[in-house]
C-alpha cells in the first residue's frame, strides 16, 4: 500500500493540468503548420498618482512570437469508406424489417452489400436446433409446456479460421447459457451459409452464465464472457431458494433441478455465484474439437467484453452495471490470459464538474497480487464465502462506517452501500472473487455507467470505451450529493450515453505498452428529455410516442417515439473498429432511446455519423465486430437479439416466427486488411 499513497501523492498533483493529444488524420496525415502569432500582451499597469490626476494606463504589450511548428502527423495511407446511408424507420413495414446500407464505397470502388442472416433461432441444422439449451448432461431443457427451451437472445458471434474451415461460435445470453458451435461454408462471391451446428460442452466448468459481448483473441480464439453474476453474500445468507436471486434460481435447471421444489441444501450442492462472472475462452481446432477455459485470474464482475492488445499481453474488461469499475489485466505471458496482474481504473476529472463532454486523467491501481487460474479456482474449490473473506457492516445514514477506527471503509458499488473490512491474507481472494468490492475497496472508481464495448484504433493510439448510459455514479445532483463512490466522476446526465476515446501509451511501471493514460468524449447521444432539449414538432413522422413530457410552459405534451435524437447514437453497446479506415461501428441496445435500435459508421477524423444498419420492433443489436479478411472478403458481423421482446411485444401478431433471433453479417465487402 506505501507504493499506492505515494503515486495517488503524484497523480493527485496533476489534477490541474490535463494533457490534450490531438486526433491524428490516418488517412491524410501531414505535417503540422506553424503556430499562429501569439495574443497581444496585457495592458500595462496604472501610471503612479500625478499631482493632481491619475496616470494614463500603459499601451498594450506587442504580440508574441511565432509558436513552433507542429509534430508531423501519420503518413497517409490513400483508404476511404463511405456507406449509403439507411433511413430511420417511419413506417411499420420498416419498424417490423431488418436492413443494411444496399452499398458502401471501399476505395473509390462502389460495393452492393446487404444484411445475409445466416442462422435464426429455433432453425433445425441436422439433429440440432440453433439455440437448443442443454442442460448439464446433454439432454434439452424445457418450457413448462415440455417444449425445448430455445432462447432468442444471441450476442456475439466469432468466426474462426482453422485450417481449410471455417467456424462460427455464438453466444446465448440467457439463464442457464449456452453456446454453439456452427460450421460455415462460403461461396466464391463470399457469401457464408451454415452446414452444422451444435452446442459448446460447458459441464466442465460447471456451466456457462449469461454471455454477452466478446472478442476474437490475437491467437484465434473466441473470448466470451459472463455479465451479472450474484452477490455472494446473498447467497451464503439465503436460507430458502425462494431467497436466492432471480438468475441463481434459473440456473438450477442446469443440474435437472426444478426451482419451484428444489430445497437450499440441494441448490447449494450445486451451484455458487464465485463459479461464474469470467473470461470465457473456447480453442477450436481443425476437428471441430472445443476447449473451454475460465480465466479467473483476470477477476470476477458482471463482464461485458474481454479486449487483448496487439502486445497479446494487455486486456481491458468492462463491468455492465451501475457504480462499477473499469479493468485492465496484464497478463504474464503473450497468448495465455491463466497468469497475470490486475488493475482498476482511478478516474480524475479534467474537465468541469457537471458537464458534458468529460475529460480525465485516468490512474491504475492494482488489485491483489499477481494470480493464476489455478490459485482462483483452488479458493472456490476449496468452499470460500464472502464471510471468508470481508467483514460487513452497514453504513450510517451520513455514508460513514461506524467502526471506521478499527479498519472499516465505506464503499458504494453495484451491490449496494457497505462498509468491509479485508480479513488477514485475503488479497487474492478479494481481488479476483470480489473485484468491485475491493476495486473500490482500495480507492479506484466505482461509479461507472453500464460500461460496454471496447476496441481499438492502432493508428493513433486510441481505446474506444462505451457508457451505454451517462448517469447514476458518474452524475451529481445539483446539490453536489454524491450518487455513487467518492464522487470521483461528475458529468453532466446523458441517459443517451456516451463513446469515450483513452489515449494509451507504455508504462514501464505496469510493464504494458498499452496502458490507458487519458480519457475524452468521442460522441454522446443527444437527449430529448434533457433541461432545455427541444422535441420534435407534431408534423415529424418521429412524433408517435405514447409518453408525454413538458413543454417549455409546463403542458404535456407527447415526445417524438423516441428519447434520443433518431440523428445520433443511443445507448451505444458493441463497437468495432475498421483499421486504417478510420470508421467506428457502433451497435445499440436500447429500450426507449429509440424505437428501432441500429448500427452507426462514425468517421473518428470527418465526425460524420451514417446509419448503416436498423433492426425491428424491441430487438437489440449485438454482436456488432468486423472481420477485415476471411478468404478473402471482409465482413461487419450484426446479430438482432430477442424482436419483440423488449418492447413493442404486443405488436407481434399471429406469426410467432417474427420473434425468432438473427444471426448474421452486413457484406460481403472486399478484403480490406
Amino acid at each position: 500500500m506505501a507504493g499506492i499513497s505515494s503515486n495517488w501523492a503524484r497523480w493527485s498533483a496533476r489534477l490541474v493540468v490535463a494533457s490534450t493529444i490531438a486526433i491524428a488524420m490516418a488517412a491524410c496525415g501531414e505535417d503540422g503548420h506553424d503556430g499562429g502569432a501569439g495574443a497581444p500582451g496585457a495592458a500595462g499597469d496604472r501610471g503612479r498618482d500625478g499631482l493632481t490626476d491619475l496616470g494614463d494606463k500603459g499601451a498594450p504589450g506587442s504580440a508574441g512570437p511565432v509558436g513552433p511548428a507542429g509534430d508531423a502527423g501519420p503518413s497517409g495511407n490513400g483508404k476511404r469508406l463511405t456507406f449509403a446511408p439507411v433511413n430511420v424507420a417511419v413506417t411499420t413495414d420498416e419498424k417490423r424489417a431488418v436492413y443494411a446500407s444496399p452499398r458502401a464505397n471501399v476505395n473509390g470502388t462502389d460495393v452492393s452489400i446487404k444484411y445475409e442472416t445466416v442462422l435464426r433461432s429455433g432453425q433445425k441444422v441436422g439433429a440440432n436446433v440453433f439455440g437448443r439449451l442443454t442442460k448439464k448432461d446433454g439432454s434439452p431443457m424445457k418450457n413448462e409446456d415440455d417444449s425445448d427451451f430455445v432462447s432468442p437472445s444471441n450476442d456475439f458471434s466469432s468466426i474462426l479460421s482453422v485450417g481449410n474451415k471455417l467456424f462460427e461460435i455464438t453466444h446465448f445470453e440467457t439463464t442457464p447459457a449456452a453456446m454453439y458451435l456452427s460450421e460455415l461454408k462460403q461461396d466464391a462471391a463470399g457469401k457464408l451459409t451454415v452446414s452444422s451446428t451444435r452446442p459448446i460442452d460447458f459441464s466442465g466448468v460447471d456451466g456457462l452464465w449469461i454471455p454477452c459481448a466478446g472478442s476474437v483473441s490475437p491467437w484465434n480464439t473466441h473470448l466470451g464472457s459472463e455479465e451479472y453474476p450474484s452477490d455472494a453474500r446473498l447467497y451464503e445468507n439465503a436460507t430458502t431458494v425462494a431467497g436466492l436471486g432471480s438468475s441463481d434460481r434459473a440456473m438450477l435447471r442446469y443440474w435437472g433441478l426444478d426451482p419451484a421444489t428444489a430445497t437450499i441444501s440441494q441448490a447449494k450442492a450445486v451451484y455458487h455465484p464465485y463459479r461464474y462472472g469470467y473470461v470465457v475462452e473456447v480453442g477450436v481446432n481443425g476437428s471441430g474439437t472445443t476447449t473451454v477455459t475460465k480465466h479467473y485470474a483476470a477477476g470476477r464482475r458482471a463482464l461485458e467484453l474481454a479486449y487483448v492488445m496487439p502486445d497479446k499481453k494487455t486486456v481491458y474488461l468492462s463491468d455492465d452495471g451501475t457504480n462499477d469499475a473499469l479493468y485492465m489485466f496484464v497478463a504474464k505471458n503473450a497468448g495465455d490470459l491463466s497468469e497475470g496482474q490486475l488493475y482498476a481504473a482511478r478516474w480524475f476529472q479534467t474537465s468541469p464538474a457537471n458537464a458534458p463532454n468529460g475529460k480525465a486523467d485516468i490512474y491504475w491501481i492494482p488489485l491483489g497480487p499477481s494470480a493464476k487460474d489455478s490459485d482462483v479456482k483452488a479458493l472456490i474449490d476449496g468452499g470460500i464465502q464472502f464471510s471468508s473473506i470481508f467483514e460487513r457492516e452497514d453504513q450510517l445514514a451520513d455514508g460513514t462506517c461506524a467502526n471506521a477506527a478499527s479498519g472499516f471503509r465505506a464503499i458504494n458499488t453495484d451491490t449496494g452501500r457497505e462498509c468491509l473490512k479485508l480479513k488477514t491474507g485475503q488479497e487474492l481472494a478479494a481481488s479476483r472473487l470480489e473485484s468491485r468490492r475491493y476495486a473500490a475497496y482500495v480507492g479506484a472508481t466505482t461509479e461507472f455507467r453500464k460500461t460496454e464495448g471496447i476496441t481499438f484504433n492502432p493508428a493513433s493510439n486510441r481505446l474506444y470505451v462505451v457508457f451505454s448510459e451517462v448517469n447514476s455514479g458518474m452524475t451529481s445532483d445539483p446539490s453536489g450529493r454524491d450518487l455513487g463512490g467518492p464522487n470521483h466522476v461528475q458529468l453532466a446526465r446523458n441517459d443517451c450515453g456516451a463513446v469515450y476515446e483513452l489515449v494509451v501509451s507504455p508504462n514501464a511501471t505496469i510493464g504494458s505498452s498499452y496502458v490507458a493514460e487519458s480519457a475524452s468524449s468521442l460522441i454522446e447521444g443527444v437527449w430529448l428529455k434533457a433541461p432545455g432539449a427541444s422535441l420534435y414538432p407534431s408534423t415529424s413522422p418521429y412524433h408517435d410516442a405514447t409518453f408525454t413530457l413538458p413543454n417549455a410552459s409546463g403542458v404535456a405534451v407527447p415526445a417524438a417515439g423516441n428519447v434520443c435524437s433518431v440523428n445520433g447514437i443511443a445507448n451505444p453497446d458493441n463497437v468495432s473498429f475498421i483499421e486504417g479506415y478510420d470508421t467506428l461501428l457502433i451497435g445499440e441496445d436500447t429500450t426507449d432511446g429509440h424505437q428501432n435500435d441500429v448500427v452507426w459508421a462514425y468517421n473518428v477524423t470527418t465526425r460524420e455519423l451514417t446509419r448503416i444498419f436498423s433492426t425491428p420492433y424491441g430487438s437489440e443489436t449485438t454482436g456488432v465486430y468486423f472481420f477485415p479478411n476471411i478468404g478473402g472478403h471482409a465482413y461487419i458481423k450484426a446479430q438482432v437479439q430477442h424482436p419483440y421482446g423488449e418492447s413493442d411485444t404486443d405488436k407481434v401478431g399471429a406469426d410467432k416466427g417474427v420473434m425468432q433471433s438473427y444471426t448474421g453479417y452486413i457484406g460481403p465487402f472486399p478484403a480490406m486488411n
